[in-house]
């Protein structure tokens, strides 16, 4: 089978379309035939190797795994032999490894079954995501109505997502992005918009509820000043990266502070589970939920989709369709 792979840590130039044995599932495990597959910032930081503390888990030197891909959408082909709640046919989503590839082995209770009403591309878009905006504002947050909710970094696939959920929880949104996004966040449900490239809105005097981090770009003295007096800061992930360290930097500053203060900081994983995939599945199939997907690539384009992930210049999700 064809899948992407690649052997050394770097940019996008590292990756490779190359033949490979399709994978065998295990007995917890279903084959899928991969319609769809999604970009995301962690397969960026596989690539990469960054921040370089995660090799200590990918590998050193190089990448113990060389596939890539998590987020999929597909047919299942094939079920391990423990498997009851999925058959071949099904078609499912969820998260695997290797997943920029024809044929990928996913766990069954990482994957549930795709909602007829929406298409594989749709579906591959929103595990990861999608499951990162819910868990946070749900249950990380436990964002309520007439609360005042901040999304930095929320032109991206996580922070489209999030903006879309604080509306279902009946919160008033604020999306902080770039200047070609706003129109874009505006049409998903933000009742206010800022361009970082004009405002910083830690220098604003307006105060949040909740600040939900997708960029990683202020300081927690900068994030206190945007904070409500028992406001929360949940950290979704950082933009910057390399070094060991240095990405969450402010986030062990404000693990230390935080038990002192009435602030307070709560980082947010994002663990795809079952359970939340059918909640997503729901919130697509009735069109609360919208994936925002600015392109698709085919398999063998897979180097673009990852290098403009790699830039920083990805609105909403990126997605790679199989023939």
């Amino acid at each position: 089978m064809k899948a992407i792979t690649y052997s050394e840590y770097g940019s996008a130039d590292v990756v490779r379309l190359v033949e490979i044995d399709r994978p065998v599932p295990k007995d917890d495990e279903v084959l899928i035939r991969v319609c769809a597959a999604s970009v995301n910032a962690m397969d960026r930081h596989f690539m990469r190797g960054e921040p370089l503390a995660m090799r200590l888990m990918a590998g050193l030197r190089k990448p113990k795994d060389t596939r890539l891909g998590v987020d999929v959408a597909g047919r299942v082909e094939a079920i391990g032999k423990s498997v009851i709640e999925f058959k071949p046919g099904d078609e499912v989503f969820g998260v695997c490894r290797g997943a920029f590839a024809e044929y990928a082995c996913a766990p069954a209770s990482r994957i549930a079954l795709k909602p007829a009403g929406i298409s594989f591309e749709q579906a591959a878009a929103t595990p990861i995501a999608g499951s990162t905006a819910l868990q946070g504002l749900r249950d990380k947050g436990k964002v309520t109505p007439g609360q005042k909710v901040l999304i930095n970094g929320a032109g991206g696939g996580v922070g489209t997502f999030a903006v879309q959920f604080a509306k279902m929880f009946g919160a008033e949104v604020t999306a902080v992005t770039s200047t070609m996004n706003l129109d874009m966040l505006r049409s998903v449900g933000a009742d206010t918009v800022i361009d970082y490239t004009r405002e910083d809105f830690t220098k604003s005097g307006k105060r949040y509820d909740v600040i939900f981090d997708v960029g990683g770009t202020h300081p927690w003295s900068a994030i206190r000043r945007g904070l409500t007096k028992n406001g929360q800061w949940l950290f979704a992930g950082a933009a910057t990266s390399g070094g060991w360290i240095r990405p969450v930097s402010s986030v062990l500053t404000a693990m230390v502070t935080s038990p002192f203060v009435s602030q307070k900081l709560k980082v947010v994983s994002g663990r795809v589970t079952q359970n939340d995939l059918v909640v997503i599945g729901e919130y697509l199939e009735t069109g609360r939920l919208k994936p925002v997907i600015e392109k698709t690539f085919s398999l063998s384009d897979s180097a673009h989709a990852l290098r403009q992930i790699d830039e920083g210049r990805a609105r909403g999700k990126l997605v790679i369709v199989m023939p």
